[in-house]
């Protein structure tokens, strides 16, 4: 099923993402956790790919297996930094032949001590995502970041970028995480003002230890919002508590972001299974829709 369908859909979409192993060993236990969210019968789960294509084979393997086993639409994720043509081809053909109708184009990060090279296939995810289209038979998918690409110079060039990658065929765009809705809701309207009419599924984290959010301000530059930090410093050193919290936190945006009417809600759940049954047991009247 095309994810444009569920996400245009007058019913509120709540979906899950997860990534796969960085090795054949984590395996397991990862499909368990994949297959535990699965069984929550979500709108949708999309399954991440690694730098460089790392985990690309496990991409692939697990969203299939998802699908298939569980009837739950997939979105495989595909970053093409340092990839070739051929490569980014194989990928497609790989989807294509488990039955694979979505995918997230991403330019995805660089990775460990390599440095960007002229002779490559792809340097923006706008020519991924020509690329896709030009292949055919895929629903496309995009990356946005509401409070600026860590590695524009504004959020005006920013949006600049993302309007290209829209105009190259983008039909849906998932934002990177946030934690004060009213940057969802600031971004949106620029974006609008700026031509982009496609949906903008919004991107919660539900934030259960203190390592995991000083990694995402050291990778992204997302804002805390006072109140939040408020929650780490006091709930922090517990790490029952803190996962109680976040998971409140995480819930109350949600709320907001559906009463406000925005029609998806994509949770980075970090393979944690009980975190994703938590947070759709708090939304289970909501989602009907």
């Amino acid at each position: 099923m095309k994810l444009i369908d569920i996400i245009e859909a007058p019913k509120p979409s709540l979906s899950f993402e997860i990534f796969p192993p960085k090795s054949s060993a984590a395996y397991e236990s990862i499909q368990k956790a994949a297959e535990a969210i699965a069984q929550l019968s979500p709108s949708y789960m999309s399954v991440t790919y690694g730098a460089g294509g790392g985990t690309s084979a496990y991409t692939v393997s697990i969203a299939a297996e998802i699908q298939k086993k569980f009837n739950v639409p997939v979105m495989a994720h595909l970053s093409c930094i340092s990839s070739t043509r051929e490569g980014v081809r194989q990928q497609l053909d790989a989807m294509r032949q488990n039955g694979i109708e979505n995918v997230l184009a991403l330019r995805g990060d660089l990775p460990s001590g390599t440095l960007p090279e002229p002779g490559w296939d792809y340097h923006y995810a706008s020519e991924l995502v020509a690329e896709i289209r030009e292949y055919g038979g895929f629903c496309i998918g995009g990356a946005c970041y509401p409070e600026g690409h860590i590695e524009s110079a504004s959020q005006a060039e920013d949006i600049a970028n993302l309007k290209k990658k829209v105009e190259a065929g983008c039909e849906f765009l998932t934002t990177q995480m946030f934690f004060d809705n009213n940057i969802y809701y600031n971004f949106l309207y620029k974006i609008r003002e700026a031509g982009i009419q496609v949906p903008v599924v919004a991107g919660i984290m539900p934030v259960t230890n203190v390592k995991q959010i000083s990694r995402i301000i050291a990778l992204s530059g997302t804002a805390l919002p006072q109140r939040f930090r408020y929650i780490l410093d006091r709930f922090g050193h517990n790490p029952e508590a803190m996962k109680q919290a976040g998971i409140a936190y995480a819930t109350e945006q949600i709320v907001d972001l559906f009463a406000n009417g925005v029609p998806a809600v994509h949770v980075y759940s970090m393979n944690n299974a009980s975190v994703a049954q938590k947070i759709q047991e708090n939304l289970s009247e909501i989602i009907k829709g």
